[in-house]
């Protein structure tokens, strides 16, 4: 196989040397962008690698002086400059970084905050209400420190603006902080049901190996949005650690409802997303070409396209130059993880010029295992197994699939005051058992076929995938989500059925005068039915008035769907 690395390998053996290096390497370039009005033209603010260093050095000198070095902090806030500054500084001066979600209730997060140990606490302005129930309910070590504009000396900005004098006067302080990078360093909750929720914890080591083992691989652009929120691993690890390695531009989205505008605007080159942005994408592109009746128009340029790029000639750029401009026009890749990707999405946003990369992980793995490599993806798999780590696929069935099991440099130290879960999830011989399904090739290419705790057991034996029928359904016209299950019934059934559960997308429906919602998808289920072997077919459809639950990663929330089928 050829060399597929595209950049150099570069090891840190912790954050403080990440920061510095970046700084020397990348000098004036903008590290951070972000407006500090989402709707005012001029609020636009970069921040360099000298800056990002500068303030990072100076919040924590600050934060040595109050003692934060070995303690654990709490962080609470959106994605935000002030956010990664305070990432980088507790973990250049060897504290423990406890990032939560802010959209918890105030008496969940201050269970974790109490679960977690935490004595410092750093949060969003807006969200003094909550702060006060967690300093009411646990003993903090110094008053409340707050993101944005604060009205005294407790808001992040006063402390970093006093920590530079204390850098200029003793510098050693910082550069001498002892750092531990085999030690805990990141406490994750992995649940949004706090007081149930399993702390992972991660050490520097964990997530800077993960990220290091990546890059060489990624064609990555200059400039990206991050739209990410930043206390999932996912979030912190690849846009704080991975585009810091990489000197990219990180421009910081002001949230969901500016990303369209965001986009046009920042000219990304590459995005990093979870599915579901992708499938939202999809969607909207395609209900836009339906209502400007370019369907079958793009439909030709695509086919015309793609058999040009056969004999090297490539011009998708110009030729899907009104599609594109959705995305700002620059865009080439997306870096896509959390779930499979429908194949027709894959091959879609490749033949308009934007590859898709998809990759697969998990919190406890810090987080990536596996992805595809800009010169090497596989269709339909996440990729190849990362170089630090040894994939195994535990009692693999006919077939090959079995749970994979992961061990390296960026598995987790364990769960946080939790010794029989940890032993639960974890073998003899180190191995994380991480919960998924799946097939590893020889030449090390991993599968994912679906979460093990949404297996359905048929009563013949037969196992379904939720996730491989879902995969099929997102694509259709008019779904915007798609759960699979094995329906329990409330009246006695004899037989079990596979049920689709769907929430449709209602702005489609409407413009497209859709009067009877469940026969229009029910059209689609029948069609995937032909095909279907027995098993797998769709027993049941049902059509949801609301929104599935989601996290703050978009994912649906299974465990509080109802799934009775009657």
């Amino acid at each position: 196989m050829k060399n597929e690395m595209l950049h150099e390998r570069k090891d840190f053996t912790n954050v403080r040397e990440l920061v510095e290096w970046a700084a020397d390497t990348y000098g004036e370039a903008t590290a951070f962008s972000f407006r500090t009005k989402p709707t005012k033209e001029d609020s636009l603010v970069k921040k360099s690698f000298f800056e990002l260093r500068d303030d990072v050095r100076a919040l924590a000198c600050e934060l040595l002086s109050m003692g934060c070095a070995g303690k654990h902090c709490a962080l609470i806030g959106k994605s935000s400059y002030e956010w990664a500054v305070t990432y980088y500084a507790t973990l250049s001066i060897g504290a423990v970084l406890v990032p939560l979600d802010r959209e918890w209730l105030a008496v969940d997060l201050a269970d974790t905050v109490e679960k977690s140990d935490a004595v410092f606490l750093i949060c969003d302005a807006d969200i003094k209400e909550k702060a006060d129930v967690i300093a009411g309910k646990v003993k903090l070590m110094a008053p409340i420190v707050y993101l944005g504009a604060g009205e005294d000396d407790n808001s992040l900005l006063s402390l970093i603006e006093r920590g530079r004098a204390k850098f200029a006067e003793n510098p050693d302080a910082y550069f001498n902080a002892p750092i531990d990078p085999h030690v805990l360093a990141l406490l994750v909750f992995t649940s949004g049901t706090t007081g149930k929720g399993k702390g992972v914890m991660l050490s520097q080591n964990a997530f800077l190996s993960d990220l290091s083992s990546i890059i060489p691989y990624i064609d990555f652009g200059k400039k990206t949005v991050s739209v990410l929120p930043p206390h999932h691993t996912f979030g912190s690890s690849v846009m704080l650690i991975g585009h810091v390695m990489i000197g990219c531009e990180v421009y910081l989205s002001a949230g969901l409802r500016y990303v369209v505008k965001e986009l046009k605007e920042q000219k990304p080159e590459h995005l990093v997303l979870v599915p579901l942005y992708l499938e939202t994408f999809y969607r909207r592109i395609q209900a836009t070409l339906k209502e400007k009746g370019k369907e079958k128009l793009v439909r030709r340029m695509i086919k015309i396209s793609n058999g040009l790029r056969k004999t090297g000639v490539d011009i998708r750029k110009k030729l899907f130059a009104e599609i594109r401009a959705a995305f700002g026009g620059e865009i080439k890749m997306i870096i896509s993880g959390g779930a499979p990707i429908n194949p027709e999405i894959i091959h879609f946003f490749e033949a308009i010029g934007i590859t898709t990369l998809n990759g697969y992980g998990i919190t406890e793995c810090a987080p990536i295992i596996a992805v595809n490599r800009s010169r090497h993806a596989v269709e339909g798999s996440v990729g190849t197994v990362l170089d630090i780590d040894h994939v195994k696929i535990d009692n693999p069935n006919e077939d090959g699939e079995g749970e994979i099991w992961v061990t390296g440099p960026n598995v987790m130290l364990g769960y946080y005051k939790d010794e029989k879960t940890t032993e639960e999830a974890m073998d003899a011989d180190g191995f994380f058992k991480t919960g998924d399904y799946g097939k590893l090739t020889k030449d090390n290419i991993l599968y994912i076929t679906g979460r093990k705790k949404n297996l359905i057991i048929l009563s013949n034996g037969k196992n379904v995938y939720p996730e491989e029928i879902e995969n099929e359904l997102v694509a259709v016209p008019g779904v915007i989500d798609v759960i699979v299950y094995e329906g329990q019934s409330r009246r006695g059934m004899e037989h079990n059925a596979i049920v689709a559960e769907i929430y449709p997308d209602k702005d489609f429906i409407e413009k497209n005068g859709i009067e009877d919602i469940k026969a229009h998808l029910q059209a689609y289920v029948d069609e995937y039915n032909k095909t279907a072997v027995p098993y797998k077919k769709i027993g049941i459809l049902k059509v949801r008035d609301e929104e599935f639950p989601k996290n703050t990663l978009r994912k649906i929330m299974r465990f509080k769907m109802d799934m009775s089928i009657d």
